[in-house]
């Protein structure tokens, strides 16, 4: 990523930055998806660095951006029940399938609910998933309730004792407030079974300052412990995961390079701070 290379690479030589490289920097900054506050907070605080401790001193502002919330997935004792949403596209059930083989190779037995009714190609996405990495997926009829399939998985989730349960969701009703409604019914009917201790935002890192936007709404209506960034492979510089960060607390959990299982990690901060830096 390297967003403050150049920046860091003329401090160490001059220290002295013109208007048009303050400009040029804040081109970039905001091309990288930042976002209009996170780049004048940062600017502000850049224009303060000294020469000699340049990139220790970007990493502590950058740092100070972070969300304070803990990084770490959240597992509790008997079963963890996770609830992954999001919009269409940005990878949603291909994260549920990554992050289920993620707790299958960490020894864990895993359920899959396939509530992504309204998407039939994604119930078959999952059931595919499913059978490859050797996981049980509950799914129901094309069009079904999406609540009626979650539940049915938490109850086969409590009666086989399994370890962590994963609900995927629909990504795109009739509009908005019909989405957020079904989301919140599915949240409400599994916990007649089973406390969901973790809901999941999938968001694609390249659709920059629309990720954002997308935390806000979803963060409004559900109570989102963190985030899913995938598509980080590409041309995404990743700012945005630094501004859903510092703009709204919300920590990101996980990341997403690729298609195959094994592009798909948890999020680490000081390694991604240091690639943004470097």
């Amino acid at each position: 990523m390297g967003l403050f290379s150049k920046f860091i690479a003329k401090i160490k030589g001059t220290n002295d930055f013109s208007p048009s490289d303050w400009n040029q920097l804040e081109q970039e900054l905001l091309a990288s998806d930042l976002g209009p506050t996170l780049t004048r907070d940062f600017l502000e605080a850049a224009r303060k660095v000294k020469s000699d401790n340049a990139e220790e001193a970007l990493i502590e502002i950058l740092r100070n951006k972070l969300s304070s919330k803990s990084h770490d997935a959240i597992i509790v004792s008997g079963t963890t029940t996770i609830m992954v949403v999001g919009v269409n596209g940005t990878g949603k059930t291909t994260s549920v399938a990554k992050l289920s083989s993620f707790y299958k190779k960490t020894g864990k037995s895993v359920v899959l609910a396939a509530g992504d009714t309204f998407r039939a190609a994604a119930v078959d996405q999952l059931k595919t998933w499913g059978s490859k990495i050797g996981v049980e997926v509950v799914a129901g009829k094309e069009n079904g309730d999406p609540a009626s399939v979650a539940f049915d998985a938490a109850v086969r989730a409590r009666d086989l004792k399994a370890e962590v349960l994963i609900i995927d969701t629909a990504g795109r009703l009739h509009n908005k407030n019909d989405l957020m409604a079904e989301l919140t019914k599915v949240k409400r009917v599994v916990e007649k079974v089973s406390m969901i201790n973790e809901v999941l935002l999938v968001i694609d890192a390249t659709t920059g300052q629309n990720g954002l936007q997308q935390a806000k709404i979803f963060s409004e209506s559900v109570d989102v412990t963190g985030i899913v960034l995938t598509k980080l492979d590409g041309s995404a510089k990743g700012g945005v995961a630094l501004a859903i960060e510092a703009e709204l607390g919300i920590p990101i959990k996980w990341i997403g390079t690729g298609e195959s299982e094994s592009d798909f990690a948890p999020f680490e901060p000081e390694s991604y701070l240091r690639q943004l830096i470097s």
